[in-house]
C-alpha cells in the first residue's frame, strides 16, 4: 500500500475537528501539522493526534513537507490563504463557502490553474451514501424526468456571537452559509441555474444578515429547484433532500432514505441517512485518491466556481424582490390600519 499523504489543516475550529475524526479513520491521509492564528486552539487538535501546530500557515508550509493542505478558515480569507497554498505547489481542499465573491473564486482557481495543482471546494453532502445512490438512480432513469428537487437546511441556531452572521467575514447569512449546499445538491444532479427567486422571512435575532430564506432556481433541463434555508426555526422534516420524477420519487433523510416507484406505489427503504463523519471519510477518500492519479475529483474547481456564481444570483433575485416589493409609507399606514381594526373587539 502507498504511503499514507501528510495534509496540514488551516484552520482549528469546529469543522476542523470534524476533519480530526475522519483522518483517524482514513487510510490513505493523516494530519502532519495544524495552523490558526489562535494558536493554543492548533495546539489543542495537534497534542491530541500528536502532530505539529503552527501560529501561521506561511510557517507550516515553510517547515513542513506537506501533499495537500485543508483550508477551514472563515470564507473571507479563502482567496489570500488558498492561492498561497497553490503558489507553494500544495493541493488544496477548501471548505465551504468557496469564496464571498466571484472575483476571489476566480483568483483561486485561475492560481491553480497556472500552477497545474488540484484545488476543490469541500462539501461533505456529495459524499453522503444515500445521495451518491439517489445520483446514480437518476441518471439511471428509475425516476422518469425529473419534475422537482426539494432542499430544507432549518435548524434554529443562536447566530449572534458567530462569524457566519458578520458579513464582511460570511459574505452574507443563512443563504451563503446552509445555500452553498443547497446550491451544490442542485448543481450534483441537475447542473446551474437558469432562472432564480428568492425570498426573506422574518429576522427574530436581531443580525445584520438574513436568517430566514427561501429561493426557487429553474434549471436549463427545466426542473423547478426549492431551498427552504433558516437559523431561525425548525421545520421538522425527517428528510433534507426530495427529488420527484414522472416515475418515482427519492427522499434522503437524516435517518433513513427512502424510495417511491409510482408504479407499486409502496415506499422502499434506500439507506440509512446521514452520516457526517462517513462523509468526511468519504470526502478525504476521494481527495487523496484523486492526488494519486487513481479516481477522478467528485466536486471539481469549476463546481466550486459555479457554487458562488449561484449564491450571488440568489442574493441579487433577493435584492430585486426586496426594491419591487417595497410599500410607501401611506399605504403601509392604510394596512396597519386595516389590520389593526380587524384585531379589535367587534
Amino acid at each position: 500500500m502507498s504511503r499514507k499523504l501528510k495534509f496540514g489543516i488551516v484552520g482549528a475550529g469546529a469543522v476542523a475537528h470534524s476533519y480530526v475524526r475522519a483522518f483517524e479513520q482514513s487510510e490513505d491521509a493523516e494530519i502532519a501539522a495544524v495552523a490558526d492564528i489562535r494558536v493554543e486552539a492548533a495546539d489543542a487538535i495537534a497534542q491530541g493526534i500528536r502532530c505539529r501546530s503552527y501560529d501561521g500557515f506561511e510557517r507550516m508550509v515553510q517547515d513542513c513537507d506537506l501533499d495537500a493542505a485543508i483550508v477551514c478558515t472563515p470564507p473571507s480569507t479563502h482567496p489570500g490563504i488558498c492561492i498561497h497554498l497553490i503558489e507553494c505547489g500544495i493541493p488544496v481542499l477548501c471548505e465551504k463557502p468557496f469564496s464571498i465573491d466571484k472575483k476571489g473564486a476566480q483568483e483561486m482557481l485561475d492560481a491553480a490553474r497556472k500552477s497545474g495543482v488540484i484545488l476543490t471546494m469541500a462539501s461533505k453532502f456529495r459524499y453522503v451514501d444515500d445521495i451518491v445512490r439517489a445520483k446514480s438512480m437518476v441518471t439511471s432513469g428509475v425516476l422518469g424526468g425529473l419534475i422537482a428537487l426539494e432542499n430544507t437546511f432549518a435548524t434554529r441556531v443562536d447566530m449572534a456571537s458567530r462569524w457566519n452572521s458578520r458579513p464582511e467575514i460570511s459574505g452574507g447569512g443563512v443563504l451563503i452559509d446552509n445555500g452553498t449546499h443547497s446550491v451544490d445538491l442542485m448543481h450534483y444532479f441537475l447542473g446551474p441555474a437558469a432562472d432564480v427567486q428568492a425570498l426573506e422571512g422574518r429576522r427574530t435575532q436581531g443580525l445584520a444578515v438574513e436568517e430566514t430564506v427561501t429561493v426557487c432556481m429553474r434549471s436549463f433541463s427545466g426542473v423547478i429547484c426549492r431551498f427552504d434555508l433558516s437559523w431561525s426555526m425548525n421545520k421538522g422534516s425527517d428528510s433534507f433532500l426530495d427529488i420527484y420524477g414522472t416515475r418515482g420519487a427519492i427522499s434522503v433523510g437524516w435517518k433513513k432514505s427512502r424510495y417511491l416507484d409510482y408504479s407499486h406505489g409502496e415506499w422502499v427503504e434506500l439507506g440509512h441517512g446521514y452520516n457526517k463523519l462517513k462523509a468526511f471519510c468519504n470526502q478525504i477518500r476521494n481527495f487523496s485518491r484523486a492526488l494519486r492519479g487513481e479516481e477522478a475529483l467528485s466536486l471539481t474547481g469549476e463546481d466550486a466556481i459555479a457554487s458562488v456564481r449561484m449564491i450571488e444570483m440568489a442574493y441579487e433575485a433577493l435584492r430585486k424582490n426586496q426594491e419591487n416589493s417595497s410599500i410607501s409609507p401611506s399605504i403601509h399606514s392604510e394596512i396597519e390600519r386595516a389590520y389593526a381594526m380587524r384585531r379589535s373587539p367587534l
